[in-house]
């Protein structure tokens, strides 16, 4: 009886094998091939992080030679981007032309970035906090309390830095209290930066304010 069972045992698991083998087989060629995408996704995912990587760092060259160059605006304008990195040329070129003194075309370009849905919101916040600063006389009183206003809502990535500007702004129309306050407002804020810190605590005390009053 134990040898009639033996042999059974050895039957089943030899029609097991068969049957195993034929699976392999007859669709073997499967986990082949998903072996093979596997090893070939990977690859290109490296290939395709490392060219990116190498056009960020050639842009980030060009851009510095660029900037040390006898005529930057000019050599910055004629530098190929596209995408980001275009909005990011943008921003340099507007803060060329600020420094040059071009206010207008200085907002051109930070308009057009702003305006640029296919940028990052992030870049695009940027973009209008940075026309508030250098708009001077070209923007309204109005214009620039409305865009501070939308700048510092909960959520935007330079809200800091727009309730910075507006109480800058509040001090400068004479509303001593209301910088004040904006101040202390800007101090309580969580992620306050230890520069932004800074500068609010001195503001407070240059109108006259106490930093550590509630």
């Amino acid at each position: 009886m134990h040898d009639s069972d033996s042999f059974i045992d050895e039957v089943t698991e030899e029609v097991r094998r068969d049957r195993l083998w034929g699976l392999f087989r007859k669709y073997g060629w499967i986990g082949v091939l998903a072996i093979f995408g596997l090893v070939g996704g990977s690859a290109f995912y490296e290939w395709q992080r490392a060219r990116a990587a190498a056009e960020a760092e050639g842009f980030g060259d060009a851009i510095l030679a660029a900037m040390q160059s006898d005529n930057p605006a000019e050599t910055m304008a004629d530098l190929a981007a596209v995408g980001p990195q275009q909005g990011f040329l943008k921003l340099l070129l507007a803060a060329q032309a600020a420094e040059d003194g071009k206010t207008e075309l200085a907002l051109e370009d930070l308009r057009a970035v702003a305006a640029d849905a296919t940028l990052p919101g992030s870049l695009r916040a940027l973009a209008r906090l940075k026309a508030v600063l250098v708009a001077g006389d070209l923007m309204t009183p109005e214009e620039r309390a409305a865009e501070l206003d939308a700048l510092a809502t909960p959520g935007q990535p330079f809200r800091l830095l727009a309730m910075e500007q507006q109480a800058l702004a509040l001090q400068a129309a004479g509303d001593s209290a209301g910088a004040i306050a904006k101040a202390r407002e800007i101090l309580g804020e969580s992620g306050v930066t230890s520069g932004l810190q800074q500068r609010a605590t001195e503001l407070i005390v240059a109108l006259g304010g106490d930093p550590a009053a509630a």
